[in-house]
């Protein structure tokens, strides 16, 4: 008779699987200043953040108020590009408004 084992050499055979993991997700936090205009604030919201009037609104009271706001939770990537885009519209518009990025 024909052994149909499979010779390990004494090891222990283990399967393993392959496990996705979400991604790590970044705040996107606007910085208050005392230059930036609360109705630019809330039309870079609007636009590069696609948040409804009313919770830009609600956004904009809080980076005034509060000294800064939360604009969303986002993969590292789209964070970063978030933040940036955000910068480089303010410059554009002569504006020193500030985001940044941090883990959740």
């Amino acid at each position: 008779m024909a052994r149909t084992e499979r010779q390990t050499g004494g090891e222990v055979l283990e399967r393993t699987r392959q496990q996705t993991k979400k991604p790590e997700l970044f705040k996107v936090l606007l910085l208050n200043d005392d230059y930036t205009t609360m109705d630019f604030v809330v039309e870079v919201l609007e636009s590069v953040f696609h948040k409804p009037p009313a919770e830009a609104y609600r956004i904009m009271m809080a980076v005034h108020t509060q000294g800064k706001g939360l604009c969303g939770l986002y993969p590292y990537e789209v964070a970063e590009t978030k933040v940036s885009t955000v910068v480089e519209l303010a410059r554009g518009n002569g504006f020193p408004l500030r985001a940044t990025m941090e883990p959740e």
